[in-house]
């Protein structure tokens, strides 16, 4: 039996609930925008703390038609022509001209308060690891709900609208619940007879089936249902981020602050959204090491540049504790591009036998001084880079002169692709 379900409640207000619907997807489209624009502008260490967000005035009121009164003396919203205060010209006249507190331009802002886990909800919204995918399920496991028959009380939520109306309809036909359709056949028999005798005896009848009737209801509490759900074990998938970062005395403050910006952006991504990513931070000059968070961000450092120490490091620490049949392997490398010359054969032999073949997305950030892309040629690791990508390696590259282009760059390496198959993080 084929069940429709008809809502007949009233919208709010009288307004169409489809355009509401419609205009919160807006409104929240524009509060996103608003806050990417305002990280821009922040410290990366001040996005963890939300704080205030400015939106055009206009893009907090929902459209709505009105009925006008014949007369131009109302500023309907939506128009880009007249502001309150203007004077409107009647119809073939010249424009209309605006009273003193009117004239300039001039648009209002309405500012709130975000919290810092609402900000960074928002702020993280269209994000993902590229190509997540389930290679051997984690040991560590974390709890999911799955279905679990039925209860006699729950939430209304919960509600079996289904299940309640075939228990209802199996407990009126055992109980033999009169027909609506036989009591009004009844009745007409009734009517249309004119023995007083057969009249009385169909009215007793009539009484009898509806006395049943009243007492076996359509639906009776006994009959409810609610569906139930029980919490279950399940696998998580595990991956890894490996941060490779050049701090050689190429790289000059500016640099490093840009690529600081960036692994920043990345902690605070990975921390936020998964539950199962170990970060591994290897910094590097003419040799690497695997440090600490702190080292890694805030400790100073210099020397010569050997780009293949870091790749060895990164590939030492996959080899003791990451095994690739496991692990989804990811590494975001940020430099200036300087390598020595005797250091690219090895560099790109690294990169090609023992790292990208069992790495599911590689992210090279070169970074320079302002305008530094624009008169210099390529570097020597973006050519070797450009060549791996050729021949369809997973890695993509992308360069950074200004602190304004970092969260651009960032959202573009790590968008949801379309398309891509989602696992549960």
């Amino acid at each position: 039996m084929t069940m429709h379900i008809v809502d007949r409640r009233l919208n709010p207000n009288q307004k169409s609930l489809e355009n509401r619907q419609r205009f919160l997807r807006r409104a929240k489209a524009v509060i996103q925008r608003a806050v990417k624009e305002t990280s821009k502008s922040r410290g990366i260490r001040d996005v963890l703390e939300g704080g205030e967000v400015s939106i055009p005035i206009d893009g907090t009121t929902e459209p709505r038609l009105r009925r006008g009164s014949g007369r131009p003396d109302m500023v309907l919203p939506g128009n880009k022509k007249f502001i309150e205060g203007d004077i409107l010209p009647r119809s073939g006249e010249g424009s209309g001209k605006p009273k003193d507190a009117g004239e300039g331009d001039s648009e209002d802002t309405f500012r709130f308060v975000l919290t810092r886990d609402e900000f960074l909800d928002i702020f993280l919204d269209d994000l993902e690891l590229p190509d997540l995918a389930k290679r051997r399920l984690a040991e560590a496991e974390h709890q999911g709900l799955r279905r679990a028959g039925f209860k006699v009380s729950g939430s209304p939520a919960n509600l079996s609208v289904s299940r309640t109306v075939r228990l209802a309809l199996a407990r009126r036909v055992a109980l033999r619940r009169p027909r609506p359709e036989a009591i009004e056949q009844l009745e007409a028999q009734c009517e249309a007879c004119e023995d007083e005798e057969r009249r009385a005896k169909l009215q007793a009848e009539l009484d009898a089936l509806k006395s049943k009737m009243r007492r076996i209801p359509f639906i009776d509490p006994i009959d409810i249902r609610y569906r139930r759900f029980e919490t279950v074990p399940k696998p998580a998938v595990q991956a890894v981020m490996f941060c490779l970062m050049d701090v050689s005395g190429s790289m000059s403050e500016h640099m490093k602050d840009l690529a600081k910006r960036f692994y920043m952006l990345l902690y605070i991504f990975l921390t936020r959204r998964y539950r199962h990513v170990d970060i591994v931070f290897i910094r590097h000059t003419d040799r690497a090491e695997e440090v600490d968070e702190e080292t890694f961000f805030r400790a100073p450092a210099s020397g010569g540049t050997l780009v293949s120490s870091a790749l060895q490091c990164m590939h030492e620490v996959i080899r003791e504790r990451y095994d690739p049949a496991d692990w989804n392997i990811y590494a975001a490398q940020s430099s200036d591009g300087d390598n020595s010359y005797s250091d690219g054969e090895t560099t790109g032999r690294l990169l090609k036998d023992l790292i990208l073949p069992f790495t599911q997305y590689y992210a090279y950030l070169e970074v320079s001084e302002p305008g530094g892309f624009a008169n210099m040629p390529e570097s020597a690791l973006w050519t070797l880079y450009q060549r791996l990508c050729a021949d369809g390696a997973p890695l993509a590259m992308r360069k950074v002169a200004e602190r304004g282009e970092i969260y651009p760059v960032f959202r573009d390496l790590f968008q949801k692709r379309v398309g891509q198959e989602r696992v549960a993080p």
